[in-house]
């Protein structure tokens, strides 16, 4: 007897707007000072996986094009938001994205990493591309809400994306979804682990 795939493949629009909003539940910590990045990267350092994104403040006008100016590293308790447009893109930081033991988890990686290394070239290592790997349990969506809707059973608010990132503080709402994002990145990951792979990608 086939086994059934223990997620659906893909998620409407409005299936996902009934499912309840995902909130990091931990602490977030704003490192926009250079003296406050050390104590940052050696509690993350200490860390199997972290989840990863950033944030870079919208244009909307053509040809106009802003630097990354958030960087988030999300452990289960504690999400670290680095201002990129207030600090630099140091060693300490770099050591966690070219650390092949840190498993970095977020979706679109490429993107991500091509806008950091304009502020400052790496070798990045220990990256995991959700959208690369979902497909191995059957799921067909890519987008960071919906592999949020079928694997967890949450949604999560796109609101604050267009927002400002360079603001000379971030709002309460832009900390709440910038943490969010990481972290869900890495419950995502997490509960993939523990469930098993779909029967196609079983028998290949």
């Amino acid at each position: 007897m086939e086994m059934t795939h223990a997620f659906q493949s893909t998620i409407s629009n409005d299936e996902t707007a009934q499912l309840p909003a995902a909130q990091f539940p931990g602490e977030i910590v704003v490192v926009e000072r250079d003296e406050e990045i050390r104590a940052a990267c050696e509690e993350l350092a200490r860390e199997a996986v972290i989840g990863f994104d950033t944030e870079t403040r919208p244009s909307f006008k053509a040809g106009v094009h802003y630097r990354v100016a958030l960087l988030q590293l999300s452990t289960p308790k504690r999400c670290f938001l680095f201002r990129l447009c207030h600090i630099p893109l140091d060693k300490a930081i770099l050591h966690l994205l070219e650390n092949p033991q840190i498993k970095k988890v977020g979706a679109a990686v490429h993107g991500d990493l091509s806008a950091l290394k304009e502020l400052r070239h790496f070798r990045e290592a220990g990256f995991v591309d959700l959208q690369k790997i979902v497909e191995e349990w059957g799921i067909e969506e890519k987008s960071l809400r919906k592999m949020s809707a079928l694997v967890l059973g949450m949604r999560i608010s796109k609101a604050q994306r267009l927002s400002n990132w360079e603001a000379t503080s971030l709002t309460p709402q832009q900390q709440m979804y910038a943490a969010t994002d990481a972290w869900i990145c890495g419950c995502i990951y997490d509960k993939l682990n523990q469930t098993p792979k779909s029967d196609k990608k079983r028998k290949a």
